[in-house]
């Protein structure tokens, strides 16, 4: 059954009204959140979305120059992906010389902007003693549900490989690279944390931040709208 477009249009409208009218926490003070409110802001909100990854299957032995990855990701412009969904994801690079069946489907990994005011206050709300420790210097994004295996080694090294692979990008501006990474064990898997400089100011004027990265295979790009980053008036990262 196909809709015609002014159906298709209805149906995203209220689609939309639908996801603004279930973040009650949004016209109210930390204070009121209810445990399920601040979960939501955890899991579900403008600073926290959910990609799943492609999977570069190419042998990294092979003699094959490597194509795709960021480098292969176009610009924001050419970046799909819904308005709340994730940004377009780069198609997997070269041909597998690996066995493929070796391969499970993809892990979801939660991508969220750590150090906005709305995610610090959540994980006090819930009690979240696992939390990053980070400082007011620095735009922080955490990944979550990373597999162990693609940041094993050691922590230095992997440190900067993720550090090399990952940027912001804003339309019509330089790139935002990281000045740190770090590698965060957890008993429920590592979470990776990215610190770019506040010294680079993102604002609402940007209007869109999309965050890139690889990790060891997985390969997973993110938007993030910022004019729905706002809490009580003010932009939040």
């Amino acid at each position: 059954m196909f809709l015609s477009r002014r159906a298709c249009v209805s149906v995203i409208a209220v689609s939309v009204a639908a996801y603004a009218a279930d973040q009650t926490w949004k016209d109210k003070k930390v204070a009121e959140w209810s445990a399920d409110e601040a979960q939501q802001v955890l899991t579900d909100s403008p600073w926290t979305k959910t990609v799943t990854p492609t999977i570069d299957r190419s042998s990294t032995t092979s003699s094959q120059p490597r194509r795709g990855g960021m480098g292969g990701m176009g610009g924001m412009g050419g970046m799909g992906g819904g308005r709340r969904g994730g940004g377009g994801y780069p198609q997997s690079s070269g041909q597998s010389t690996d066995d493929s069946s070796s391969y499970g489907p993809p892990p979801s990994l939660r991508v969220r902007w750590e150090s906005a005011l709305p995610v610090r206050e959540a994980e006090l709300k819930t009690k979240d003693n696992d939390a990053p420790t980070l400082d007011q210097d620095h735009y922080a994004i955490a990944v979550y549900g990373v597999p162990s295996k693609s940041v094993s080694g050691d922590p230095k090294h992997v440190a900067d490989q993720l550090k090399k692979k990952a940027v912001i990008k804003r339309d019509g501006k330089k790139d935002l690279k990281p000045s740190s990474v770090e590698v965060l064990q957890r008993d429920d898997g590592p979470v990776i944390v990215y610190l770019f400089p506040r010294s680079t100011e993102i604002t609402k004027a940007d209007r869109r931040a999309e965050f890139d990265a690889e990790a060891g295979r997985f390969q997973f790009s993110q938007s993030f709208f910022l004019d729905e980053m706002a809490y009580q008036g003010k932009l939040e990262l």
